[in-house]
Order: structure tokens, then C-alpha cells, then sequence
């Protein structure tokens, strides 16, 4: 493989990023990270937090090039990191597999005169929103409006800009991220906003699919947000730049409304360079340009051995995206598993500092998070604060610590300064806390050696309108840290052994493709099935939404399970009991044929999700009313046959966004849509009718929709106070509807009725339990992050896939079990493992052996010796401090958060 690699015109290695070339650059440029907002020069760094952080030079704006003169940079660079002689690097890699993630560019509105973008300054882009109320923005995170920088007082999003159409750009699918981004944009310029913002989303269908999004729209609304559901016919300029918005109502009504600010929420798409370098590759393309894939393979390319995640594979957001990362990663290893760790080199790690006895030196590093913390917390006044407290020799302030230029600069001073504790005054342990412990080890101290002050989530997030307040409590914050920190002592961490085994609880369509992934990657794995079948919910499916056949799929899916060697299958089992921890679980199976203990390194949930049953629209009551799931049931056996309907309607949102299941079961539009056209292709002289709330055929799954149009499929909006109703008539079904544009009821004749029902949670609580992993309010399991750790569990060694999450098409499931069983590997591949320090100790001399605390472990990791006496089993202790908290002569101590610790953090507050 051929790559190129193009100058930069500075030595990275000789650059310390001191700004000097930036400095001394006469010229100055749009700057594209701003999207053009503010200017950058020649020299630059492309975005605050790049990694690496080092400068380059614009080649095609530096005055040198251009002209043949100037070089200030070279002659200020104190390093000589300036090299004007450098030329592009052709370089040819070995690799046995490719993973292409190039990603997308947003629709750029200027030729399109119905916007006005390129006319009026006040009107910007979504992406350009974004860097006004970012805190490295142009305006530091503070909300203005382009022309005269005043606050605006009103503010419109117009949806769908470079999406749904086909009339302007050629853009018929849906970019399936701008209503959200449009809604969290709307909410936290309410929250940035002086006054009371007055925010309008213009839309034409809200799809808020993803997990939690309907209840982030819900809160929206409550919050004061207002959506408007209209296409918007222009935009025009007032003497003042404000914009006046005409419109239609839905009930045909013409209106004129002024705003301050226009957000154009434009879409996604291939740029023409990504699509030709995707040609050169020999890489098939669909008709949007977007790589195509199949849904039971949604990370292969056409070309084998060549893999794809993110955007580049059609629209998505974040956490599919990083979701695709792992499972193309998989993907891309499965084939190469014998070669692993054939070229890894070992990490060398500093000798550790001895530090016991010597006086506490603490270093503090306040974040500003950019406006995050910043934008409520005065950071400079909490880092003046930190140098008055005893023990601490240097304080710094960052605009994010997290950023790997201040990590290597951390290291630096620990190293300069001697330091011998660090505290950390930013975010979250839970996302953060091992990379600056990573820091500290690279710098020669113990990990443990290390606390944070959470001034951001239990600080300026909740107290954002009480910025003097907020500012005292963080003084607080890093006061109780410091005094924490300057009792630390080095903990040492266990070693064990890691079972190369794994175990995938689910036999449907994502646990057979995660057992096959673990099995191609060369582990042994226990799939084990309630049912005494494979397949899952998959079985009930005719067809997914690119047509491909389902019955076919699975036929051949479940033979590859029963073929494989490494997968050992149990049918009709269930989990009775799980003992252990990440790398030594011991699960106990119980089926027909008795009980049975399964020792494995991780666990996969893949455990699928039910199908709604209705007491409402005469389901139950009537045959010819059936679920969706019935429907295709009954067209891959037979039972139903289009060429019987002639009248079919189809009934949304049946048990999903109500205040018994708030939230959007994702997949019900586009099968609805899916079976009418399956209907309409038998049947073209059937009536089919599609009675909506929202239709949210995300993605390129549009285009099904402006089929269905095509071939006379009739939608119909309803509102949720307004339901249609179903009656029997005769043999047949009556089913009247609100016309919300011709303000009538509308009675529809139907041979049958269709009902989108929700896809609801098992509330699977007993294995949540087991397995000690946790569920959200509407019974789906939780991950550790919903952007950064979308299949982990809180619990190490724990992974989800498939339904069990949330409602998902097959393309998103299967990639969610590739990336568990990738997140998976990473334990599997590992011989031996490191366990926390943070864990338990008993002093002997003070315990009575009353077992109070191994009868309130929940690890079970306190056990009786020969004695009487209480004894703690470091594998199983999670440091969660129950035994400390639980025993009368205070004979337990948690390493990391001691008595003497937690005690001097309470004084200090």
C-alpha cells in the first residue's frame, strides 16, 4: 500500500509549539477550524487541542511561496524547526487489512440562494454556531451574532438544509444528525444567553431516534424551545441585519417572523476528492457516495480486506461511529489473529520514585475545560487560591489538562519541580482518571499518588447561574483534594491471570455474530440461549431495509455457529449464578440436563428485546389486526399474501414516545414503509395508507420513503391526542384519522391494520445484578459512556450488543457485537492482568470476627480465616468500601480513600 505524506514545513520533532512562528506571521487568512468566523495566519496550529500540537505551514497562503521572500518564522523559530526544503514523503506500508474512516464534509449552502447564507452575515451554519459558542471560538463561547456582535434575542434553525432534497442538491437521504445537533445547539444557547432566548426549530420531521434523544427533545420543548413544523419559503434582511422568516402553517396559514440569527443545519457528504480516492481503490460507491456495504457485513467494503467506519458509510453520530471504530477494528483482525503480537514492542516504563518518607510536594492543574468550567468557575482566581495551601509547590492553569500537550507537560514539571503529588482540579474521574495516571507513571511516580477535584460536574454544571458561588466551592473542591492528596501513599496493584475464554449470553442475530468474531479471533466461546432455538427476535424478520433476505441469513448463520469448533452451544439454558470478576468469571448455566459451571475472561449481553402487545386499535379483538412483527411472520409463511389486501393501513408510534415508554423505537418507520412497498410490488392496485407522528426514516433510508411516495403509498399525519381508531366492520376494519390540513376526520375501509409497535426492554434485573452492570430507567442496559465506551459496561470485562442496548436495524447490531467482541479482545489478548490498588485491608488487631462485613460484601471478597478473623480477597475487592463503612471497631481500610484521608478532606472542608 502506497501512501503519501505531505509537508509540513516543520520539524515536529524540533517543534515545542512556543507560538513564535505563529507570532511573527504577517499573514493573515479565513480560518477554516472557525469556520472563516475569525482569521489564523501561515503559521498555525489547526485546533486547540491537535494532537500532536505542533505548528505547520499553509503552503498555499505563506508569503515565502507565494512571493519568494518574508520567512519570519524560520527566523524567529528559537528551535530551527522551520525547513522550507521539506517535500512530500512517498512511503509504501505492508499491512494485511485496511480500515478506511475519512469521514464527511458538511453541505456547503452559498450557492443556494433560498438561504441566503452567502447575502447575509447573520445567517450561519450550524458548524459555525457550534464555534461561536465554543469556548477556543472566535468569540470565546460567548453567544453573538456575526454582524455587529450583539447577543441575539431570537434565533432560528432551519432544518434539513442539504438533506431530503432533491430539487437543489441532489441530496435525497437524511443526515440523520442535525435534529439533534439542532436541539442541543437550541438548549445550550438558551443556557448561554442573557436574556431569554427566544430559540425556533423549523422542521419537517423531528427524528430523534437514538437512545435518550426523544427525551432530550421532550426537555427541549419543556425548556421553551419551539418547533415549528414547516418548510420555510424564504429569507430576508431588515435594516438592522435581522432576518425575516416566511412560512407556512400547517393548517396553510402565511407568516412572517423577525429573528436575530439564522442556523442553517446543514447536512453531511462525501466530499469528491474522498469519493475518488475511494474509486482508486476499487471501492463500490452508492448513489449518495457513500461506501456501500451490506447490512449483515456493515464494516466490509466491496474489496476484500478493506474495512469502513463512520460517516464515510452514510450519515451517523458519535457513538455509532466510535461503535464502527471497534467493530471494523475486529473486522480487520479477525483475519490476522495469528500474527498478533508479532510486532508489538514493550512499553518502557520509568523506575518508581521512592517517595515514602519525603515531604509532600503537590502540584495542582486547574482545568478550564474551554467554557465548560471556565464559563462559570474563575479559574484564575481558584488557581491563585491553590498556591496558598499547605504542601502545594506549583499550580498551573490549562485551558485542557486532558489535551496530550499538557500531559507531556505535566510530566515535564513533575520531573522539573519534584513533585510528589498531583492533583487535578477538572471533570470526572470516571472518563479521566486513568490518562492522568498514566501520565504519572510515565513520569516516574506511583498512579496512586493522584487526586481529582470534580469542579465540572459537581460544580459548574450544576451551579451555571451561580458563578461567585460556584467559585468558592470549587476553592473548596481543591482544598479538600490537596489535603487528601498530601496523605497518599504508593499502592501496589495484583497481578492474575486472565481465562482466555468468553462467554456470549443471547443466541440471536448479534450473539451468533459475536460468538463467530470471538471464535475468528482465535478464543473459545460459550453461547448460551434461552430458547431452544437460535435466531432470536430475527426469526419473526422477512427482509432488512436493503432488501436483503433474512430466513437465508440466519439459516446460514446458525449453521456456521453449530459448525464451529471453538463455540460450544447451550439451548434452552438460562444464568443461574455468576461468581468472579474481569478475567476470572465463573458462570452457572442451568438447563434440561442439570447445572453446570463455565469459567470464562469476559462477557457478551446480547440479549435481545421483546415486541409490544397492544390493548388498544382492536388488536386482539380482531384477526386481521396485527403487529408488525406478525405481519412479516405471516409473509415468510404464507399466511398473509399481499394479492388478499387491498386496503392496508399502517398505524406509527404504537406503545413508543408515550409516558410508558418515552423514547422512539428507531426502527418501526422505515419497516413500515419497507412492507408497504413489499405490498405495493405485489399488489400494485392496494390501497396503503400510513398514519404518522414523525416519520424517521434516517439515513439513506429516506430514499425508501420517497419510493413509497412514488408508487402512491398515502401518509397521514396524527397527533398523539388525536389517535386514530379502529373499528370492526363486517370482516373488514374501519379506521378513522385527523386530517391535521383539512382539519376532518378521515374514514379509511381496510382488509387490515398494521400496528408499529414498540420494541420493549426484558428488564433483564436478575442478570444485571449477576453480572453487576446497570440499566437505565426503561430497563436497557447501560454503558460506561454513551459516546466514548458505547459497548463497555461500567464493570471491566463486561460488553453489550444487539437490542439488549436499545433498539437498533441489523446493520447497527451486528457492528455492535463486532465492537464488543473488539472491546473484548483487549482482555482476551492480555495473559495477565493488573488489578486496582484501591482495595480493602483488615487490621487484624482490631477485629472481633463478628462477619459483618463479608455478609455485607457484594463481592463476596471478605472471607473467615483459621481464626475467626476477616481477610480480604484482593481479586474480588472492588474498593467499594462497604466493609469501612459497615464494621463497628473500624477495623477496615480502603487503600486510596483511608479513614485518615477522607477524614482530612471533611476538616479541610
Amino acid at each position: 500500500m502506497k501512501v503519501a505524506e505531505h509537508p509540513r514545513f516543520i520539524d515536529m520533532d524540533k517543534c515545542i509549539a512556543c507560538g513564535a512562528c505563529y507570532d511573527k506571521c504577517p499573514k493573515r487568512i479565513p480560518n477554516e477550524y472557525n469556520e472563516g468566523l475569525d482569521k489564523r495566519k501561515a503559521a498555525y496550529v489547526r485546533y486547540a487541542q491537535a494532537v500532536p500540537l505542533k505548528y505547520s505551514i499553509d503552503k498555499d497562503n505563506c508569503i515565502y511561496f507565494q512571493k519568494g521572500k518574508c520567512r519570519a518564522c524560520q527566523k524567529f523559530c528559537p528551535t530551527g524547526a522551520v525547513d522550507f526544503e521539506m517535500e512530500e514523503q512517498q512511503r509504501e506500508l505492508q499491512v494485511g487489512s485496511v480500515i478506511i474512516s475519512a469521514g464527511f464534509r458538511p453541505f456547503d449552502p452559498s450557492p443556494y440562494v433560498q438561504y441566503a447564507y452567502a447575502n447575509f452575515p447573520n445567517v450561519v451554519t450550524a458548524l459555525e454556531f457550534e464555534r461561536i459558542l465554543a469556548a477556543s471560538g472566535p468569540w470565546l463561547g460567548h453567544l453573538v451574532r456575526p454582524s455587529d456582535e450583539a447577543e441575539p434575542k431570537k434565533v432560528a434553525w432551519i432544518q434539513c438544509v442539504g438533506s431530503r432534497d432533491i430539487n437543489s442538491c441532489d441530496h435525497p437521504y437524511c443526515s440523520a444528525v442535525c435534529c439533534m445537533y439542532a436541539i442541543k445547539e437550541a438548549v445550550i444557547a438558551k443556557e448561554h444567553s442573557k436574556e431569554n432566548l427566544d430559540a425556533a426549530i423549523f422542521y419537517m420531521d423531528m427524528r430523534t431516534f437514538g437512545k435518550d434523544f426523544e427525551r432530550y427533545y421532550d426537555n427541549a420543548k419543556e425548556d421553551g424551545v419551539r418547533f415549528i413544523r414547516s418548510r420555510i419559503h424564504s429569507i430576508n434582511q431588515l435594516a438592522d441585519k435581522s432576518l425575516q422568516i416566511e412560512y407556512a402553517t400547517e393548517d396553510g396559514r402565511a407568516m412572517l417572523e423577525e429573528f436575530d440569527m439564522v442556523v442553517l443545519s446543514q447536512g453531511l457528504e462525501i466530499s469528491p476528492e474522498t469519493a475518488a480516492m475511494c474509486r482508486q481503490l476499487g471501492l463500490e460507491l452508492n448513489s449518495s457516495s457513500f461506501i456501500d456495504t451490506a447490512s449483515f457485513t456493515p464494516v466490509a467494503s466491496s474489496r476484500p480486506g478493506v474495512y469502513v467506519c463512520g460517516a464515510l458509510a452514510g450519515p451517523k453520530d458519535i457513538p455509532l461511529s466510535v461503535m464502527e471504530a471497534s467493530a471494523a477494528a475486529c473486522a480487520a483482525a479477525g483475519n490476522l489473529s495469528s500474527a498478533r503480537g508479532s510486532m508489538t514492542k514493550e512499553q518502557v516504563i520509568p523506575e518508581q520514585r521512592a517517595v515514602a518518607g519525603d515531604q509532600p510536594k503537590v502540584g495542582v492543574f486547574v482545568c478550564s475545560c474551554g467554557i465548560n468550567i471556565a464559563g462559570v468557575v474563575n479559574v484564575d482566581e481558584v488557581a491563585e487560591y491553590a498556591k496558598t495551601l499547605p504542601y502545594v509547590s506549583y499550580v498551573e492553569n490549562n485551558l485542557f489538562t486532558c489535551s496530550q500537550d499538557t500531559q507531556d507537560k505535566m510530566a515535564e514539571v513533575i520531573d522539573e519541580q519534584g513533585l510528589n503529588r498531583v492533583v487535578v482540579a477538572a471533570c470526572t474521574p470516571r472518563t479521566h482518571e486513568p490518562l492522568f495516571q498514566e501520565t504519572m507513571v510515565g513520569a516516574g511516580l506511583n498512579k496512586y499518588l493522584f487526586e481529582m477535584a470534580n469542579i465540572r460536574n459537581q460544580d459548574s454544571w450544576v451551579h451555571s447561574d451561580q458563578p461567585e458561588m460556584a467559585t468558592e466551592k470549587a476553592k473548596d473542591l481543591v482544598r479538600m483534594a490537596v489535603a487528601k492528596a498530601a496523605l497518599l501513599s504508593p499502592l501496589q496493584e495484583v497481578q492474575l491471570e486472565v481465562d482466555p475464554g468468553a462467554m456470549v449470553i443471547g443466541g440471536g442475530l448479534a450473539g451468533m455474530n459475536a460468538a463467530l468474531e470471538l471464535a475468528k479471533q482465535g478464543y473459545s466461546c460459550h453461547l448460551v440461549e434461552r430458547d431452544n432455538a437460535l435466531g432470536g427476535n430475527a426469526r419473526s424478520l422477512r427482509a432488512t431495509a436493503k432488501g436483503e433476505d433474512v430466513a437465508s441469513y440466519l439459516v446460514e448463520l446458525s449453521q456456521k455457529v453449530e459448525e464451529e469448533p471453538l463455540i460450544t452451544t447451550h439451548l434452552g439454558t438460562v444464568i443461574k449464578d455468576v461468581d468472579g470478576f474481569v478475567g476470572n468469571f465463573k458462570t452457572t448455566l442451568a438447563g434440561d440436563s442439570g447445572e453446570e459451571v463455565v469459567e470464562h475472561g469476559v462477557a457478551v449481553i446480547a440479549t435481545g428485546a421483546s415486541e409490544y402487545k397492544p390493548n388498544e386499535y382492536a388488536y386482539g379483538s380482531h384477526p386481521k389486526v396485527m403487529t408488525h412483527l406478525e405481519i412479516d411472520d405471516g409473509l415468510v409463511s404464507g399466511e398473509v399474501d399481499p394479492k388478499q389486501v387491498n386496503s392496508l393501513v399502517l398505524i406509527q408510534c404504537v406503545g413508543s414516545r408515550e409516558p410508558e415508554r418515552p423514547y422512539c423505537s428507531k426502527v418501526c418507520c422505515t419497516h413500515s414503509v419497507e412492507t408497504a412497498l413489499h405490498f405495493k410490488e405485489e399488489n400494485p392496485e392496494c390501497q396503503v395508507v400510513i398514519l404518522y407522528r414523525d416519520i424517521r426514516t434516517f439515513g439513506e433510508r429516506e430514499l425508501l420513503y420517497k419510493e413509497a411516495r412514488s408508487k402512491g403509498v398515502l401518509f397521514v399525519r396524527y397527533d398523539v391526542d388525536q389517535k386514530p381508531v379502529v373499528e370492526a366492520d363486517g370482516e373488514g376494519l374501519k379506521v378513522t384519522v385527523r386530517d391535521h390540513i383539512l382539519g376532518r376526520d378521515l374514514l379509511i375501509d381496510a382488509d387490515m391494520v398494521g400496528l408499529a409497535t414498540a420494541i420493549t426492554s426484558h428488564k433483564a434485573t436478575d442478570l444485571a445484578q449477576m453480572f453487576k452492570v446497570s440499566m437505565d430507567e426503561d430497563g436497557w442496559f447501560l454503558e460506561a459512556h454513551q459516546k466514548l465506551r458505547p459497548v463497555d459496561f461500567a464493570t471491566d470485562g463486561v460488553f453489550m450488543a444487539g437490542l439488549c442496548h436499545y433498539p437498533k436495524p441489523i446493520e447497527e447490531a451486528v457492528a455492535q457485537a463486532q465492537a464488543a467482541v473488539a472491546r473484548a479482545v483487549t482482555v482476551l489478548s492480555s495473559k495477565e492482568m493488573m488489578l486496582p490498588g484501591t482495595v480493602a485491608v483488615i487490621d487484624q488487631s482490631k477485629c472481633v470476627g463478628c462477619g459483618v462485613c463479608w455478609t455485607v460484601c457484594p463481592y463476596q471478597a471478605i472471607d473467615e480465616d483459621e481464626n475467626g478473623l476477616a481477610v480480604v480477597n484482593e481479586a474480588l475487592c472492588k474498593g467499594c468500601g462497604t466493609c469501612v463503612a459497615s464494621c463497628r471497631s473500624g477495623a477496615p481500610n480502603l487503600r486510596g480513600f483511608t479513614n485518615q484521608g477522607v477524614m482530612a478532606q471533611i476538616m479541610a472542608l
